[in-house]
């Protein structure tokens, strides 16, 4: 039926929505690591029904953004700094296989003719420079989401949605394990890493040892500001 068609998009876009939302709360420091929720609170305060809020928490629950509390509700999840490294050697054993594709001549880049490239190239390239912008002004809201945008644009290059997919769930869950602690920094200018635009740059002339340098430094940099201040 029709109607049934329409409500049952329109739910899942709410669905979707109060997922995004949530996920933005969390990455924001306002839902903290260990903090408890239930279904009706979230629907109260967005003011829908419990259907499209609980269906949104499972949702969040699978990315391992939040867990359930057995007939009590959600809670956020609590990283550790083992489970930060784990993600931190997960997103390199990704990258270095993209790596791999493009110094193995990756179709994708084959396919494209070369002004489809640079554009594509410099789209990302763009986000790259917004990244690095925030990055330096100490914005870590705005970081996170064009450093969120900045991969998920150029993973999708590599023609794999499953591999944009997965790294993208990857950086958002590498986010909220190190947000709690970067937002204890009052003044974080100079804290953030900001090379986005050379990492596109890299890429685009197929320079993956640079691109691989790069990353190292990025991986590197984080692992030892958020050691220290899990030490602090």
């Amino acid at each position: 039926m029709p109607g049934s068609s329409n409500g049952s998009v329109t739910r899942s876009t709410l669905r979707q929505q109060i997922a995004d939302a949530l996920r933005d709360e969390v990455l924001a420091g306002r839902l903290q690591p260990g903090q408890e929720f239930t279904v009706k609170e979230i629907a109260e305060q967005y003011g829908v029904s419990a259907t499209p809020v609980r269906e949104a928490l499972v949702d969040l629950s699978a990315q391992g953004l939040l867990e359930a509390d057995q007939h009590r509700g959600f809670h956020v999840h609590e990283y550790s700094l083992d489970d930060f490294r784990g993600m931190i050697e997960a997103r390199s054993l990704v990258t270095d296989g993209m790596f791999q594709a493009l110094d193995a001549g990756h179709r994708i880049f084959q396919e494209l003719d070369e002004p489809r490239t640079a554009a594509a190239v410099a789209g990302v390239r763009r986000r790259g420079e917004e990244a690095q912008r925030a990055a330096v002004a100490g914005d870590l809201t705005v970081l996170i989401g064009y450093d969120l945008r900045f991969w998920r644009e150029l993973s999708v290059l590599f023609g794999n949605a499953y591999l944009a997919d997965f790294l993208h769930r990857l950086r958002v869950q590498t986010w909220v394990c190190t947000v709690q602690h970067l937002r204890r920094l009052t003044d974080l200018r100079g804290s953030l890493w900001s090379g986005h635009p050379e990492v596109a740059d890299a890429l685009y002339r197929r320079d993956t040892a640079t691109a691989r340098k790069l990353l190292t430094a990025y991986n590197g940099h984080y692992l030892t500001l958020i050691e220290g201040l899990t030490a602090d």
